[in-house]
């Protein structure tokens, strides 16, 4: 028994010279003394089952041993601490001769954070839940689920980025990929939106770019209407302009809506009066939008019979550009700090 101990405190002081942190030193503590599995505290236990007098001596040499072991324990503890205190001092210690350093310049909140912080805050307001979505996507859930016909010339290349040797998966062209993968999700009622990144390979102008941002919403219930589509329009773009906004509506296919409507709002630049940028009508194409068509309600398993839905598409970034009288999309992709400045 004497020896055992004087092997369980040799292999204790080996140890404890391999600490080199606090946490090792926590570990070794609770190898040596744990109530339930230390291997002193296992020792100390053994003892019951020896004789009197054998008992009486060990116990004592055992006291002994755990008294010497624990004071080595709160020495190599101390050290350690002494130790990190120093490091921290060394990693905050300030040279107060060094020259004063040039201040870094703050950035900005985009435009386009400011636009959509008001989009979904007034969505919210509603009812809607946000959600976020793939960016690449297949091309089901791009075209197929939402009633595009095959030969449709979305689906071309000339319109539409494939992804080389993947000729079903797509940089989505829009973010209407998320109707149908919602509606399998939650079911029915649903109110949603779900803004985010669209990619098409067109030509850039000052109106266009290769990759822009849309916000879409979907409402899917019972007895659905046009009347509906409306209100919610006009209360999402009164959030955004914090003022009354006319909005007007005109027929416009859409495969995935039926019927569908091209939207337009009062021109903000000359107060519906006509300008260049309105083309002199005093309108601006914001979103497109629609009834849903009974086959998207089909494929996100729903019977069109009993549920009926609106969607609402709108350019974001077109949006943003409203609001602030920003003359060229582009800018909101150049990460020009005099472009962000302003916001």
């Amino acid at each position: 028994m004497k020896d055992d101990l004087k092997k369980l405190k040799k292999e204790f002081e080996q140890a404890l010279k391999d600490v080199a942190d606090v946490v090792g030193l926590e570990q070794l503590e609770q190898r040596f003394f744990s109530r339930k599995s230390g291997e002193l505290t296992q020792f100390m236990k053994g003892l019951k089952d020896l004789g009197t007098e054998m008992k009486k001596d060990m116990g004592q040499m055992a006291n002994t041993v755990k008294s010497e072991l624990e004071e080595l324990l709160g020495q190599k503890r101390e050290e350690l601490q002494k130790k990190d205190m120093a490091d921290v001092e060394v990693r905050e210690s300030i040279d107060v001769t060094r020259p004063k350093l040039p201040q870094r310049e703050a950035g900005h909140l985009h435009p386009l954070t400011h636009v959509l912080r008001d989009l979904e805050a007034v969505c919210q307001s509603m009812g809607f839940v946000i959600e976020d979505g793939p960016e690449i996507e297949s091309d089901y859930y791009v075209y197929t689920a939402l009633n595009f016909p095959e030969h449709h010339p979305a689906r071309e290349s000339m319109d539409t980025f494939y992804i080389h040797g993947h000729p079903d998966w797509t940089m989505r062209s829009h973010v209407s990929n998320m109707q149908v993968r919602l509606l399998k999700q939650y079911g029915a009622p649903l109110r949603a939106a779900y803004p985010g990144r669209s990619f098409r390979n067109e030509a850039t102008d000052a109106r266009h770019e290769h990759t822009f941002y849309q916000f879409e919403f979907l409402i899917v219930d019972k007895h659905i209407t046009v009347a509906h589509m409306l209100g919610v329009i006009k209360e999402i773009l009164k959030g955004v302009f914090k003022k009354d906004v006319a909005v007007r509506v005109r027929p416009k296919y859409y495969p995935f809506v039926e019927p569908g409507f091209n939207g337009e709002m009062t021109c903000f630049l000359c107060d519906g009066n006509g300008c260049r940028v309105c083309k002199h009508t005093g309108w601006l194409e914001i979103f497109g939008s629609g009834l849903m068509h009974p086959n998207v309600l089909r494929a996100a398993g729903l019977d069109p019979n009993e549920w009926s839905g609106l969607a609402c598409g709108m350019g974001w970034d077109r949006i943003a550009m409203l609001k602030y009288g920003i003359e060229d999309v582009r800018h909101m992709h150049s990460g020009d700090m005099r472009f962000l400045q302003q916001f």
